[in-house]
């Protein structure tokens, strides 16, 4: 049979090349601070391109709806269990593909329709995800906020209990996108349980940061679930994880069935080995590489203080995880000010803060630093305060800093804290 090809522009086929490239040489040559992002190491990497972009493994291992899965239920099996043991959790689901999907398993089990719940707003650092025109909104939007102290950053523990004891809700959710300090796990555990409430704890940003036992321990303090992205703080692919304590059978069951059939089918397979090879990397380096990612983090919020710049919580040591919160108002906001550093090579993310109008969601006051990244290239305080003075001298217009940026990166060319392929010969 004859069979018609249609011709496709060259130059359109080389542009594609040419522009993942581009993406390549550019990446190596920036700071990178956006809090949400972290790179592989090269073992990880090593196991990303295989057969398994191609295959489905709907179900379980040993009870899938397709054959030809026995390679890939080895090594979803070890992931789960090599999860398990780096957060001495009693059960772990690897099959989400990101933290918002696993947060949609549990969300579309839990909670019923219509019922209350609690969350942090978007302005007190909350994801989207917990909003109402997310995930848990398409369950209920009676969402609650929770009450805060003074400083926008804390919540009011008692106030929030009095706020379960009255609306008793279905679910309420601790962990945040602008995530600074530990939630109150612990002081909400037994309100939680008198009100058959069900803790939903999101660690999407600080997942490796509580694999080092540097951050909380949120399984342990109390919460039900911990949920989280597979790929900031834990540097591993870009996936998601549901844990849990594994002592209630009924729940595990409700968050299973919430993964598949209820918010995925295939859980792109190709990712699952590099998540596999990260989780052991975070169990020989993870702690080293945590203690020196808050390091850096306060290191470069005392830096920018000392150049006038306003950073959140100072009478906190800044931060207690990977991020800086600053308020660039001064200087035109987080809009314009996250462009003018990435046109130097500076890339981070503009960000409401606590106290802001959500309706300043695409101008608001602040930016939101990560320093995981840095870190795992290897960068310590030295750096953050070199960093620190690039982005006052960008932001002041006193000199063009893309040379400097560029030479300070090409001191930090390999991943640190991770294996070599020929690790896994």
């Amino acid at each position: 049979m004859q069979v018609e090809t249609k011709v496709v522009p060259s130059d359109v086929l080389k542009r594609v090349r040419e522009t993942v490239d581009a993406n390549d040489r550019w990446r190596s040559q920036t700071i990178n601070l956006i809090a949400s992002e972290n790179v592989l190491s090269p073992a990880a990497r090593s196991v990303l391109d295989s057969d398994l972009q191609h295959r489905y493994a709907e179900g379980h291992p040993g009870g899938r709806y397709y054959e030809g899965t026995k390679y890939i239920d080895v090594i979803e099996t070890l992931a789960r269990e090599a999860m398990e043991r780096v957060f001495q959790a009693g059960w772990a689901d690897v099959r989400p593909i990101s933290g918002t999907v696993a947060n949609e398993a549990v969300f579309s089990r839990i909670v019923p329709q219509g019922s209350p719940a609690i969350a942090h707003t978007v302005a007190g650092g909350g994801h989207i995800s917990h909003a109402r025109i997310g995930a848990l909104g398409k369950r209920t939007k009676n969402i609650l906020s929770w009450p805060m102290q003074a400083d926008g950053y804390t919540i009011d523990v008692d106030a929030a209990r009095d706020l379960i004891n009255t609306e008793k809700p279905s679910i309420v959710v601790l962990g945040r996108s602008l995530f600074l300090f530990p939630e109150p796990v612990a002081e909400l555990r037994d309100v939680c349980r008198e009100n058959g409430t069900r803790m939903l704890y999101d660690g999407a940003h600080v997942l490796g940061l509580i694999a080092a036992g540097t951050f909380q321990d949120p399984l342990r303090e109390g919460a039900d679930v911990l949920n989280g992205s597979t790929h900031k703080t834990f540097f591993g692919s870009q996936r998601g994880v549901m844990l849990t304590n594994g002592e209630d059978d009924k729940l595990n069951n409700k968050l299973d069935k919430g993964v598949f059939p209820g918010s995925s089918s295939n859980h792109h397979l190709f990712s699952l080995p590099a998540l596999l090879v990260s989780a052991l990397e975070v169990e020989a380096f993870g702690s080293e590489y945590a203690k020196a990612t808050i390091g850096n983090a306060q290191a470069l919020g005392a830096s920018l203080a000392k150049r006038g710049f306003v950073v959140s919580m100072p009478e906190r040591g800044y931060s207690a995880s990977h991020q800086v919160a600053v308020d660039v108002a001064p200087y035109g906001g987080g809009k314009d000010v996250s462009a003018r550093w990435c046109e130097q090579d500076i890339v981070c993310n503009m960000n409401l803060l606590p106290g802001e109008p959500g309706k300043n969601a695409f101008n608001p006051r602040g930016v939101r630093l990560g320093v995981q990244e840095m870190t795992r290239f290897g960068m310590g305080p030295d750096e953050m305060d070199v960093i620190a003075d690039l982005m006052h001298a960008s932001v002041e217009g006193t000199r063009d800093v893309r040379d400097e940026v560029k030479a300070l990166r090409a001191r930090f060319p390999e991943v640190r804290y991770g294996f070599k392929p020929e690790d896994l010969s």
